[in-house]
């Protein structure tokens, strides 16, 4: 048996089979996660109901998804050359869930099957790798780890979304790091990437400040460097939320809410890469994802890319 569990000889090009994230094995009966110790597990959360402008992240996790098949050529690893390492061997077990079940229109059904999906990969021992979706669905994301050790979050974005309540919504896509900040198993957030007029007022930067939040801006990032952001956040155990609009829509269009003065694809890369060196990653989401506005399909291989290039680092750093 080859890698992934195909026939030896087999080609398996990218547009061939069932696109489960990476190609890797399909698990969807959440009870048999233990048997297969993965050591990551992905987690499709189609959800997109928390969104206040344009829809669409309900796609998101397909597309990231049929986009990663591009870098699953079965070669027993991805060297990189620049690193001289091959990352994402065959002793690295990776498994997809498939996705959380979504009931539409209905917010508290679909977060609380969210958060079965990522319990559920916790107790088969694997970091949760959750695909939105909005970005609300970090909520049931982070509600999951309710019985684990403490965290720091670590998010890259544009926008804040430190809402406490608008209009009787607490659970929308402007809603998760509020959210989060009330968790008692997370000590702090470190909020990066954050530009440009947005719908939170003064007093939300105030009060994600008065509640330990760092927050720097993309030109506040740059001007400091890679290097001493990633001194910025804690040592020990994180929690990274990405949202896709982070990146510059030059690169990522594909997303609800596109804002100028972005990241590029290194700067988040060599930061994530250094955090997942120096910290114990134990969970992950990439939320934002909304393929129809981009016919190109760059910002779903943008958003495959990264994860995969994330989890080849993590655990090839944890096992040597």
């Amino acid at each position: 048996m080859a890698q992934h569990g195909y026939e030896t000889g087999r080609l398996d090009l990218p547009f061939v089979g069932i696109a489960s994230f990476g190609k890797f094995p399909v698990i969807a009966d959440w009870a048999k996660l233990k048997e297969a110790k993965p050591h990551a597990a992905i987690l499709g959360a189609p959800f997109d109901a928390g969104t206040q402008f344009r829809a669409g992240a309900r796609f998101g996790p397909r597309s990231i998804r049929d986009a990663s098949t591009l870098f699953a050529f079965g070669h027993g690893g991805a060297y990189d050359h620049e690193d001289d390492a091959t990352y994402l061997t065959g002793d690295v077990r990776i498994v997809d869930m498939g996705d959380a079940d979504i009931v539409h229109t209905d917010t508290v059904k679909s977060h609380a099957n969210i958060e079965a999906g990522v319990r559920a990969a916790l107790n088969a021992g694997a970091v949760p790798v959750v695909l939105g979706g909005d970005h609300s669905v970090n909520i049931p994301a982070i509600e999951a780890f309710s019985e684990k050790e403490p965290f720091h979050l670590v998010q890259i974005d544009a926008h804040l979304d430190f809402v406490d309540e608008r209009h009787g919504v607490t659970r929308g896509h402007g809603n998760p790091m509020r959210r989060a900040s009330e968790k008692a198993w997370v000590t702090g957030l470190s909020q990066f990437g954050i530009r440009n007029v947005s719908s939170t007022a003064k007093e939300g930067y105030e009060d994600a400040r008065a509640r330990g939040s760092d927050i720097a801006s993309v030109r506040q990032f740059r001007a400091a460097g890679v290097e001493a952001m990633v001194a910025r956040v804690p040592e020990g155990r994180i929690y990274i939320t990405i949202d896709i609009d982070g990146f510059d829509p030059s690169i990522a269009p594909g997303t609800g809410t596109p804002s100028h003065g972005g990241f590029l694809y290194y700067e988040v890369l060599e930061f994530v890469v250094a955090l997942a060196k120096r910290n114990t990653i134990v969970g992950i989401d990439l939320v934002e994802v909304a393929p129809d506005y981009d016919p190109s399909g760059s910002t779903q291989i943008l958003a495959a890319q990264l994860l995969l290039n994330l989890l080849g680092r993590m655990f090839f750093f944890t096992s040597n």
